[in-house]
């Protein structure tokens, strides 16, 4: 009966991460404009509805596990930092050149750098991921709904941001006590994905 309950458990946890991407693929980036409702709402189901967004935030997580403690631990913080310079940025009139192809290499890179296993110092680790999540947030913010209020739609996106990276280290959590190799084949995935909005 253990041993039953302890199969579904994993089996569960396994899914569960399918089932989100699968949900983000039906709405996908472009899809955004139809959020709507307090700026709240909207700030917290940005992310969730592209794919490209959910990934890279999921892949955040996934990457920080390898690297040093302090790192791993500010890892979402980092993450939505990144969004609200990026978002920053576009409140300010500041034109980000490449936002879409920016965001898809972040995809792609950060799921090779889990695939690969790469760690990098701290400060390096924190450099990039600021800079990935930067695109995202600027996209974030030129996406705003109109009316909506600024510092609710913040608070939304951020705290998706952070649900969704840490949602990201506890998978990871969960695959590096088991099998790397599991770690690797999703890094090739999150890649394959990046270079399919990059270049699809």
């Amino acid at each position: 009966m253990k041993t039953t309950r302890s199969s579904s458990t994993r089996l569960a946890l396994l899914t569960a991460p399918a089932l989100i991407l699968l949900a983000g693929l039906a709405v996908a980036h472009p899809g955004h404009d139809h959020v709507h409702g307090s700026g709240f709402a909207a700030g917290l189901a940005h992310p969730l509805l592209g794919l490209d967004h959910l990934l890279a935030m999921l892949a955040v997580g996934l990457w920080s596990l390898r690297q040093s403690r302090a790192f791993s631990l500010a890892a979402p913080i980092l993450a939505a930092v990144g969004m609200l310079l990026g978002a920053g940025l576009a409140w300010s009139g500041f034109a980000l050149p490449g936002v879409e192809f920016g965001i898809a290499m972040s995809v792609l890179l950060v799921g090779v750098l889990i695939a690969a296993l790469v760690k990098v110092p701290a400060p390096v680790g924190a450099a990039v991921v600021v800079l990935f999540m930067l695109f995202h947030g600027h996209a974030h913010g030129n996406e705003m709904p109109h009316g909506a209020s600024t510092l609710a739609y913040l608070a939304g996106f951020s705290l998706a941001t952070l649900a969704i990276t840490y949602a990201g280290r506890a998978a990871g959590v969960f695959l590096m006590v088991r099998e790397n190799r599991i770690l690797r084949v999703l890094g090739m995935a999150i890649a394959a994905a990046g270079a399919l909005f990059a270049f699809g």
